[in-house]
């Protein structure tokens, strides 16, 4: 079609062939033109012989569908050409009767031979636009046509045509219920097709006509995760939505053994207090239970629960904000508590799409931020509002905004707020002045301050602000009412100026409520209440006639004659409420003969202590519909909308989700695993070795890599089902053999000085193992290959990572004790010690600094470095290894510029007691100068905005020559922002200042090797950093790696099976944010650093820092 002619059609004007013109001005008498010749044209086009104007009047046609014109007139010229053999005119054609098929439907059914002819055609768009034709005709007679085509769409080679059968059995659903049964067996049918085209379309069938059938999606359940990167944006979503509610009754809460109540905004502000009581605790717990550790089931995560979490993860990058929104529900509803926060940075992202994408987006993150409000903290600036804003965004951004409010950022919000109240849109002002108020009620220390600005936008010429700061106030005062007798007094003088109903009738409650604070002013309000009482609306009206029963009860003598006055006004009102309250009352406080008991109790009714207020947001409640759904946004349920379901009590029984492998490859891997037993002895040994919770850490690990990295989810699934059975048979094998094994570790122990000998013999047996390893997987391609790889790599890092950390306790020990003059009662004690392999007393992270150090350098191969040395005690002292003996020190204050008073200063890196939040700064002073210094104080402490310093105690004396230290407890925030202050002496004052590398803004924390691959696969993408460098030329080995590495950060080392790889861990000393380094050396000096952290500035500034110390 010209554009020519699609402009003129547009505009109204006459289209190039022959169309009636039509007039856009109604005199024109153009709307009353006779419409017999309307399409004249196009039917004439439609009924010729070629093809070429065929084509040209459907597209003509369909573009006049596609500007909204009504086109159903054609109808039986089009239907014709539906058997044209032209395919282009023919798609036209079916695209034209899927529009008009429902309104014409006598017609369409004439032509329904012509439909089922072409549900056999060989071109794929011919089949599936027929059968959308089909199943459009909305009749019952046909339905068992319908079911025919549908069934044998389902079937269909294309898989173009597969999807637009999923489509057709909701329509057919629709048209006759009954079909179910049917239908759900073809649902199943496809539910088990592995393209990527089909899967969002079926799910969504499955979700309109029997989503209680959650059997048919364990099955499939592996694959829909697998498949869920590749399926179109909308079927990603459908899929996620099911998956969700799927989750919640498959697999057990992940958060169970946390307290329900607990609550993001204390986490984050005493956030690292508790973890490192968590932390201790844990460590004391493990050496005092460690057999009933064994016993008791800690909660692991079910490797398919892992596996969904892990595969809808990256779509929190979608361009999609649906996808964004449905990948943030999931994680929101199904994720761990620490895992939650990921979602943050990805719902913040979509606040720069349109204000309709935002309005849903901040629907959910303020329900959000009431359970999980330290996941949005460090966004705070992104719920700013901008002026462009519309009215509901605003109000929604000042919800989440006062939702995270708490104690340290609570001065910039209220400072935000401040501006906000300024705003033109009054609506907005009005809920500013509520945020405010519940920010008061939430925070305490600041209620005093909230109620200072209100009180003074009382004199504000905008009476709507004035209004509602009222209201506010009245709840505020309901808290402390004693404290604030003058702004009750001054709130009764703006009676006169004040005439919302609202603020009046709030006013007026106040003054009858605590009355006997300002017992002269009330009867006077009372007074001009009466004159005008007549002119009041009704709430003001109730209100007057509270107030005068209140003061009648507690000051009669001046009140009892203007009582009376009003509740004879109130006698004769239009409103029967009012009349009622008066007769009611009336009874009440003037006692009569008739009057019953209740008189005697008025005081008590109207002078009862009532309970403040509890201002609360409209989003508490939220959370039990699921978020992103449309009754979630309305806060009522809607027609179609599914309940997410509670978390099961015990977990079902996960072996549903595997899927059978035919016999033939069961047979063959029957026999691998026969050939496997025999190779037991190393996998027993690492079990036997490594405590119960690292196994089962290292279990569910390995579960959930085999599960994630299987693209052959059937092979792999029936694989994993059939190892368990094998495991089952030869436990008892495995006993034996680790019998065998301490046998055999006895006699090495008791031979010292074959311990070199003993691990050579281990480590051929290891590359024994690998070889076995790498043919068997070599024989059974069959089954899922990336299956085996990943099992038997997480055995064998398992069964390294507890060697290494044996061999680490039996050199240690060798250091310490005395050259071997007594073997036996060395013998006792190595043997004491390995029982106790549980009680990791060497790996505990100690609260001295010099201690870490020690145990992250003694890994596996330094041991073997230091073999043949004599080791006496000296040679491991921390004093030598241990770089914490030579801190860095850094200059405060020159003697030059001191005038003989010098300063230094150093992390000392041990914890500051006073607030494990803070940093300990260890200060040196020194008097250089003749005569003695006094008074040595801080003052005048300038910080950025989070920041918070424990002064050290003032220096009453400095003796002329002499040297003293002191510590001080900054909290940096995470942030290498400098703290600025004044160091006053008796005479002078000194402008000083303190900034930390980053490498001190952290604490050691220790980790096993499988929980740092955890963590750090939790860590990827924009959290992770790697730089490839060239490591200095007296850096090459792993000692001065890991001395520099510890030098520049105050991390810990985490035990690795290699010797090519250096391993650290720490937490950010504020928001215990993981830190995690790894330096992996490679031939001559080149090297690859990499450092996953959730903080990506810290992780950022951290590179360049360990990069200079490498590299130097």
């Amino acid at each position: 079609m010209s554009a020519n002619s699609a402009f003129n059609d547009e505009k109204g004007g006459s289209s190039s062939v022959g169309e009636p013109e039509y007039g856009h001005d109604p005199a024109s008498g153009g709307i009353f033109s006779s419409d017999y010749k309307r399409h004249d044209d196009l039917k004439e086009m439609l009924d010729s012989n070629k093809d070429s104007l065929k084509l040209e009047a459907m597209k003509r046609i369909v573009a006049m569908i596609a500007r909204g014109k009504n086109t159903s007139d054609l109808f039986p010229a089009v239907v014709k050409n539906v058997a044209c053999k032209n395919i282009e005119v023919k798609k036209l054609v079916y695209v034209y009767l899927v529009r008009y098929a429902e309104e014409q439907q006598d017609l369409a059914l004439l032509s329904i031979s012509t439909f089922q002819r072409g549900l056999k055609d060989p071109n794929q768009l011919i089949r599936a636009s027929a059968l959308r034709v089909l199943s459009s005709i909305r009749v019952t007679i046909i339905v068992p046509i319908m079911m025919l085509a549908i069934k044998e769409a389902a079937s269909d080679m294309s898989p173009y045509v597969r999807k637009t059968a999923a489509h057709a059995i909701p329509k057919l659903y629709s048209l006759d219920p009954e079909q179910k049964d049917q239908l759900i067996e073809v649902i199943e049918k496809l539910l088990a097709d592995k393209t990527t085209l089909v899967a969002g379309s079926v799910v969504m069938a499955f979700e309109e006509v029997c989503p209680e059938r959650i059997d048919l999606i364990h099955k499939n359940y592996r694959k829909l995760c697998n498949l869920l990167i590749d399926v179109e944006e909308w079927g990603q979503v459908v899929i996620i939505n099911m998956l969700t509610r799927y989750a919640r009754t498959q697999f057990l809460n992940p958060n169970m053994n946390e307290s329900l109540l607990e609550e993001g905004s204390d986490k984050t502000f005493y956030g690292s207090d508790e973890d490192e009581d968590e932390e201790e605790d844990e460590e004391k717990d493990k050496k005092a239970e460690a057999p009933a550790m064994a016993k008791r089931k800690p909660y692991v995560m079910d490797p398919d629960h892992r596996l969904l979490l892990r595969n809808t993860k990256p779509l929190l990058q979608s361009r999609n904000a649906a996808v964004v929104m449905a990948v943030a529900q999931l994680y929101f509803h199904l994720a761990p508590k620490a895992e939650v926060g990921v979602i943050a940075k990805a719902l913040v992202r979509l606040l720069r799409s349109h204000s309709e994408v935002q309005y849903v987006v901040l629907q959910n993150v303020a329900t959000m931020s009431i359970k999980r409000r330290g996941m949005f903290e460090p966004y705070l600036k992104s719920f700013y509002i901008r002026s462009t804003d519309p009215t509901q965004i605003k109000v929604l951004k000042l919800e989440v905004l006062t939702n995270l409010a708490n104690e340290t950022n609570i001065s910039t919000i209220l400072r935000e707020f401040q501006t906000y109240i300024k705003s033109m849109d009054k609506d907005f002002v009005a809920a500013t002045i509520q945020a405010i108020g519940r920010c008061a009620t939430n925070i305490g220390e600041v209620r005093d301050t909230c109620l200072n600005g209100l009180v003074q936008l009382l004199s504000n010429r905008d009476e709507l602000v004035v209004a509602e700061s009222v209201v506010v106030i009245k709840k505020l005062l309901q808290m402390q009412p004693e404290k604030h007798s003058d702004i009750i007094k001054h709130m009764a003088k703006l009676t006169d100026n004040i005439q919302v109903p609202m603020a009046r009738a709030s006013i007026l409650w106040l003054i009858g409520e605590y009355c006997e604070h300002v017992p002269k002013i009330a009867p006077d309000v009372l007074r001009k209440m009466a004159k005008s009482f007549t002119n009041e609306e009704d709430i003001v009206k109730l209100q007057i006639i509270n107030l005068a029963a209140k003061l009648y009860l507690t000051n009669s003598k001046q009140t009892k004659l203007l009582t009376q006055y009003v509740l004879n006004l109130a006698k004769y009102d239009q409103n029967y409420d009012i009349r009622d309250r008066a007769r009611f009352i009336r009874q009440l406080i003037v006692p009569t003969e008739k009057s019953g008991a209740l008189s005697k109790y008025a005081k008590k009714l109207f002078l009862a202590l009532k309970p403040a207020p509890v201002l609360e947001s409209p989003f508490k409640d939220r959370d039990h519909f699921q978020l992103g759904s449309l009754s979630h946004l309305l806060n009522a349920k809607a027609g179609g909308y599914q309940e997410l379901p509670d978390w099961p009590e015990a977990a079902p029984d996960p072996s549903v989700r595997n899927v059978e492998v035919p016999e033939w490859t069961k047979c063959s891997s029957r026999e691998k695993r026969k050939e496997k037993k025999v190779e037991k002895p190393f996998y027993s040994d690492s079990e036997g070795e490594s405590g119960p919770t690292e196994s089962a850490d290292s279990e569910s690990d390995s579960a959930s890599g085999s599960e994630s990295g299987s693209g052959i989810e059937e092979s792999g699934s029936g694989s994993e089902s059939e190892e368990s059975e094998e495991g089952s048979e030869s436990e008892e094998e495995e006993e034996e053999e680790k019998e065998k094994d301490k046998k055999k570790k006895k006699k090495e122990l008791k031979k010292p000085v074959q311990e070199s000998e003993s691990e050579q013999s281990s480590e051929e047996e290891e590359r024994k193992h690998e070889r076995k390893s790498k043919q068997r997987k070599s024989e059974s391609e069959s089954e899922s290959d990336e299956e085996e790889e990943s099992e038997s790599e997480s055995s064998q890092s398992e069964s390294e990572d507890s060697e290494s950390e044996a061999e680490v306790k039996k050199k240690k020990k060798a250091a310490e004790s005395k050259p071997p003059s007594k073997p036996v009662k060395k013998d006792n004690k190595k043997e004491k010690k390995e029982m106790s392999l549980l009680d990791l007393d060497d790996f505990e992270p100690a609260p001295s600094p010099q201690a870490t150090p020690v145990n992250s350098f003694l890994s596996n191969s330094l041991a073997t470095d230091l073999e043949g040395l004599s080791l006496s005690d000296a040679v491991l002292s921390p004093a030598t290894i241990s770089p914490s003996s030579a801190l860095k020190s850094y200059e405060m204050l020159h003697r030059i510029t001191g005038e003989g008073l010098s300063v230094e200063y150093c992390f000392s890196r041990q914890p500051f007691s006073p607030d494990a939040n803070m940093v300990a700064v260890q200060m040196q002073f020194t008097n250089n100068a003749t005569s003695d210094t006094k008074n040595l104080h801080m003052e005048d402490v300038k910080l950025q905005s989070g920041m918070r310093v424990k002064e050290f105690p003032e220096i009453e004396l400095l003796p002329a020559g002499e040297m003293v230290t002191a510590v001080m407890g900054i909290d940096f925030c995470d942030s290498t922002q400098a703290a600025n202050f004044q160091l006053c002496t008796h005479t002078r004052k000194f402008f000083v200042s303190i900034q930390p590398p980053v490498g001190e803004l952290m604490r050691p924390v220790f980790l096993t090797e499988n929980e740092f691959k955890k963590e750090q696969g939790q860590l990827m993408g924009m959290n992770e950093i790697t730089e490839k460098i060239t490591l200095d030329v007296k850096c090459r080995n792993e000692h001065s790696i890991v001395q520099r590495v510890i030098t520049a950060a105050n991390l810990s080392r985490v035990p690795c099976g290699s010797d090519k790889e250096c391993r650290f861990a720490g937490r950010t000393v504020t928001s215990s944010s993981l830190v995690l380094v790894t330096v992996a050396t490679k031939e001559e000096g080149a090297a690859k650093l990499t450092i996953n952290c959730e903080k990506m500035v810290i992780g950022t500034m951290l590179v360049k820092d360990i990069l200079l110390a490498l590299t130097q």
